[in-house]
């Protein structure tokens, strides 16, 4: 039974994914040498490519732009407290909102930048916030 389960696994996790994952390692190498990778850490790889998973909130909130906005307007204040209030899925929610991920990239949060602007409607109770996700702008109706 031993050798049936051991012969099983291998096939299940190695012979029968060989082909298929040895196509996906020459598509990659050709794309991304395996030099360039070999100077990273394992750790310093995984958030090379997935990004930070945690991240500091209030850190987030220094580095926010404000356009046609002051850092101590209404709008903002309610925004801010509203957003710490939530828990940490809703606030990846609205980071993925904004920027379509919903981690930091590699570089760290310290470079991580947006901005929240006022959309400047007519009447701003008839707008729901919308964001830019390549320019990372949240428009915030007041």
């Amino acid at each position: 039974r031993k050798e049936y389960v051991d012969l099983y696994v291998n096939y299940t996790f190695n012979k029968s994914v060989q082909k298929p994952f040895e196509d996906f390692r020459q598509g990659f190498l050709r794309g991304c040498p395996a030099r360039n990778w070999k100077m990273f850490l394992p750790e310093e790889l995984r958030v090379l490519l997935q990004g930070h998973t945690t991240i500091d909130w209030h850190l987030l909130e220094k580095n926010v732009i404000y356009i046609q906005y002051e850092e101590l307007d209404q709008t903002i204040r309610n925004f801010w407290t509203v957003f710490h209030n939530l828990p940490e899925e809703k606030k990846k929610m609205l980071l993925a909102f904004l920027s379509g991920s919903d981690r930091i990239s590699g570089y760290g949060l310290e470079h991580f930048r947006f901005q929240i602007a006022d959309p400047q409607v007519k009447n701003p109770d008839e707008v729901y916030p919308h964001a830019t996700t390549c320019y990372f702008i949240l428009f915030l109706p007041r």
